[in-house]
């Protein structure tokens, strides 16, 4: 039975949808009204009933073999994702879809090897929704944010200068998702903030990357979470000497693995690497430090995109600093900053 699908919801980890209010009341803790309430705890029984299906679906994937599921054709994983959206789960939607798209794509040694990692992950967050209360409270709240639950972000509010890090925008047929990265110069603290539009429209908010703008953020629930609102701005964005600390390309795996014991389903972590240099690597390019004998490779993704070869130039053969994700197939550069004086340089 193929279900009906739902409104567009954005994708990513710790990328709550936009819409359905509805939820808040199960994702925060404030007083809510009877009425909410009731509604929160009908779709907390949907949601329920939908990851329970998905785990007898992962299960009949798994008895039937990964050849198999690279067969199948994309209507299986669409009807799938349809019933986890009338489930009122659309994280659960989205993950289903990426991992139709990986079984669709099936080419490689390792194509078996990612299909199985996914399906993996994709029980592990149906099951943690089954069990959430057994879950301490900052894991349950990312669990709630992963399946595609709405929170309202919770204090303390953060008031610092905010260093705009790095803009970039991703699109499907269903939305546009703005991310801006930031570090606060005083608090130290890396956030994000996420806005969205309608295809073909950019969202609203625009923040010039390499300025600074005074501001006050505030948190969503979660562990590990970087998602913040900007709750008020106190003035325009302006430049700044400041640059992000650095660490190496050992300390990012390490914030990575770390990031993973609060989020397990965190795809890559914000960070900035203090003295790298950009080097070929066979088809590709890896980021070495200058000062040790260690590498990170640059994100498949990344080395199609004009962004790797301004920052090419702007190295040079010099150590630079670089922002970036870095994750398990590698670091996408972000923006750049030379040895000495200057500007940022944005590569997204």
């Amino acid at each position: 039975m193929l279900g009906t699908a739902g409104e567009p919801v954005p994708d990513g980890p710790g990328e709550p949808s936009p819409d359905e209010p509805e939820a808040a009341a199960l994702a925060s803790p404030p007083t809510v009204s009877p009425a909410a309430r009731r509604r929160a705890e009908r779709r907390a029984e949907r949601v329920t009933a939908g990851a329970a299906e998905l785990e007898r679906r992962l299960a009949d994937l798994l008895r039937g073999g990964l050849i198999s599921a690279g067969q199948s054709g994309p209507a299986l994983w669409e009807e799938t994702a349809a019933r986890m959206v009338d489930a009122q789960a659309p994280g659960l939607a989205n993950r289903v879809r990426d991992l139709g798209a990986l079984a669709s794509a099936g080419v490689g040694a390792h194509a078996p090897v990612r299909l199985l990692e996914e399906c993996a992950l994709l029980h592990l967050l149906a099951q943690a929704w089954l069990r959430r209360d057994r879950l301490p409270e900052p894991l349950a709240a990312t669990v709630r944010s992963r399946v595609g639950l709405t929170a309202s972000p919770e204090g303390p509010a953060i008031r610092d200068d905010w260093l705009v890090l790095a803009q970039y925008d991703t699109s499907d047929s269903r939305l546009i998702t703005r991310r801006i990265w930031l570090h606060g110069t005083v608090s130290g603290r890396t956030a994000l903030l996420l806005s969205y539009g309608a295809p073909g429209r950019a969202p609203d908010l625009a923040l010039p990357a390499g300025l600074a703008v005074d501001a006050e953020l505030t948190p969503y629930p979660g562990a590990g979470q970087p998602r913040t609102a900007l709750t008020e701005r106190f003035g325009a964005p302006a430049p700044t000497t400041v640059r992000p600390p650095g660490t190496t390309t050992s300390g990012a795996l390490a914030r990575y693995g770390a990031a993973l014991r609060d989020d397990p389903w965190r795809e890559s972590v914000p960070v900035t690497l203090e003295a790298v240099v950009p080097v070929p690597d066979g088809d590709g390019w890896q980021l070495a430090d200058a000062d040790e004998d260690q590498a990170l490779p640059v994100g498949a993704a990344a080395r199609s995109r004009p962004g790797l070869w301004r920052l090419v130039a702007l190295s040079g053969g010099s150590p630079v600093r670089v922002f970036g994700e870095c994750g398990p197939r590698g670091f996408t550069p972000l923006a750049a900053w030379p040895q000495g004086p200057g500007e940022a340089v944005p590569l997204c």
